[in-house]
């Protein structure tokens, strides 16, 4: 079980790692008809969707998720553009460095009370 707020934002950030794995792994697989891409996609998916998982205890969902995304994409499209898969450029990169500064915006902002403000309306 996750104990503290920064051991799911290490996990959160670690699991977004792993999305860019993935994603770069599926790319490579060729319709999962190549073994050792596939393979690494179905791992490090696993371990992402895991890692998510367990970061969404102490992390709201939402916060989460779009960090895990935002991070993940980010992290994607920079392998694809250093290695040259993808062409870089100024403003792509600018792009790429407002989702990484939004994702690092709702790291900062102030958790909520839980305790006094239900996460959702009582039935």
């Amino acid at each position: 079980m996750v104990k503290s707020a920064a051991m799911s934002w290490m996990i959160l950030l670690a699991s977004a790692v792993l999305e860019a794995v993935w994603a770069t792994a599926l790319g490579r697989s060729d319709g999962f008809s190549r073994p050792l891409p596939t393979l690494v996609f179905a791992v490090t998916a696993t371990f992402s969707m895991v890692g998510l998982g367990l970061a969404v205890k102490r992390i709201p969902l939402g916060t989460a998720y779009s960090v895990w995304v935002g991070i993940g994409a980010a992290l994607t499209v920079g392998w694809a553009m250093a290695t040259g898969v993808e062409p870089a450029s100024p403003l792509k990169l600018l792009f790429i460095a407002g989702i990484v500064g939004c994702a690092a915006g709702l790291k900062l902002l102030p958790a909520r009370d839980t305790e006094r403000t239900p996460a959702l309306p009582p039935s």
